[in-house]
């Protein structure tokens, strides 16, 4: 079949962008005609080395330009990008032929929803995040650090600053929203695929009733390398940007009342005020993939202290793959991939007294050599492998093309 993949980014920049660039390629490999339509490159030179096409429009992501003006043009209503893009769709018979969007608050803009909604190819959304509910992405409130619970859009979302920013920055989120609310972009939404469960019991209250869902897990890059055998286990690590809403600090005050030392793998805009604060602490900054592979399969256990809902952090899987326990928040969804006490440990988010608990308990050798031999079994009992991912990708599209296409919307698409 054609599968045109819609994202901001061509190149890797975060999970988002890989997801979509591995899923292309593993797609063309399989045979299908892909298409790679984004805004920002340069192009990772896989995708045209494997038959891709690709289209990059040469397009600044919005949060690295220097100009407001410009941001808030390109942010709010990409008129190119839409243009581009309908005139690509208007190419495809909606009988062989699926458009699957995974990115486009960060760049494109909510001016390819009416082109999603007017076109006849059925369109298939992956949600990475919470754009097409929350006008920040995430259900977080950034400056008291904790999750949201404000209906998007009413009174007392308006009149709040969640914003990590400024009130300004969150009324133009506000103000994109509701342009991609009701400009096109929710009614185009028909079929959607979650990364988990967790993420279909967020956004179903927000997306129209008609739509349809199908869970499909992320591709984990790892290779078994079987039970860890070593006489001595390492330490107990954080991998990822340190900043608050990944509850870097509730790791750090943690493992200070522990008598741990917190040991951070990444960099962020909170690690100057933490090195600060926590002089214990041991910080290793970024490190390249190969190199964090390395720190997880040698860590005692891996700490995933998110306080927002994120959708499935790799981190989580790749540690499990590693046969590293993970210690996880209870308010996202890598807790799903977590059996509390068997191949890792819950903790209540945010609180660093019930992860101090977690984290003196995986001190333990005798508990940590268990859980590490539950993680390595039951992740390669059914591993979450590239080949598993696609399946159910062209699982989805098959189903979505089984439908009947749907009515050309009247709406102007350049308005």
């Amino acid at each position: 079949m054609n599968v045109i993949i819609v994202a901001d980014h061509s190149f890797i920049n975060g999970g988002q962008a890989k997801v979509a660039i591995e899923s292309a390629l593993g797609l063309a490999a399989r045979g299908n005609r892909v298409v790679f339509f984004s805004a920002v490159g340069p192009a990772d030179p896989r995708l045209a080395a494997a038959g891709i096409e690709v289209i990059v429009l040469g397009q600044t992501d919005v949060a690295l330009t220097s100009s407001l003006a410009s941001f808030g043009v390109q942010w709010l209503w990409n008129r190119p990008a839409a243009i581009r893009l309908e005139a690509l769709l208007a190419g495809y018979d909606p009988s062989d032929s699926v458009v699957h969007v995974h990115g486009w608050a960060k760049a494109l803009s909510p001016s390819v929803g009416p082109v999603l909604m007017a076109t006849t190819v059925p369109v298939v959304f992956t949600m990475h995040e919470y754009y097409l509910a929350c006008p920040n992405g995430g259900f977080y409130d950034y400056p008291v650090s904790s999750a949201c619970h404000r209906t998007p859009l009413s009174p007392a979302c308006i009149a709040h600053n969640c914003d990590s920013r400024s009130y300004t920055r969150k009324l133009m989120r506000v103000g994109r929203h509701a342009l991609m609310r009701y400009s096109g972009m929710i009614g185009s939404v028909a079929t959607v695929i979650t990364i988990s469960r967790l993420q279909k019991t967020v956004l179903a209250p927000y997306l129209p009733k008609r739509t349809r869902y199908y869970e499909v897990s992320n591709p984990v890059d790892a290779k078994p390398l079987g039970r860890k055998t070593g006489p001595t286990l390492g330490d107990i690590i954080f991998v990822g940007r340190v900043s608050p809403e990944k509850g870097a600090n509730v790791f750090a005050e943690a493992a200070r009342i522990a008598g741990l030392e917190a040991v951070f793998v990444g960099d962020g805009p909170q690690r100057a005020q933490l090195e600060s604060d926590y002089p214990g602490a041991r910080f290793l900054g970024w490190k390249n993939p190969d190199e964090v592979k390395a720190l997880m399969r040698s860590a005692r256990a891996l700490v995933f202290p998110s306080v927002w809902y994120e959708g499935q952090p790799l981190t989580v899987l790749e540690s499990l793959a590693a046969g590293t326990p993970v210690i996880v928040s209870d308010i996202c969804a890598g807790r799903e991939a977590v059996e509390d006490g068997v191949n890792g440990l819950w903790f209540a988010s945010g609180k660093p007294e019930s992860l101090a608990a977690a984290l003196t308990r995986l001190a333990d050798d005798g508990e940590a050599r268990r859980m590490s031999d539950a993680a390595y079994d039951m992740f390669w009992t059914d591993p979450l492998t590239l080949d598993r991912h696609l399946d159910g990708i062209e699982d989805v599209y098959r189903r979505s093309l089984a439908y009947a296409p749907r009515t050309v919307s009247a709406r102007a698409i350049h308005a």
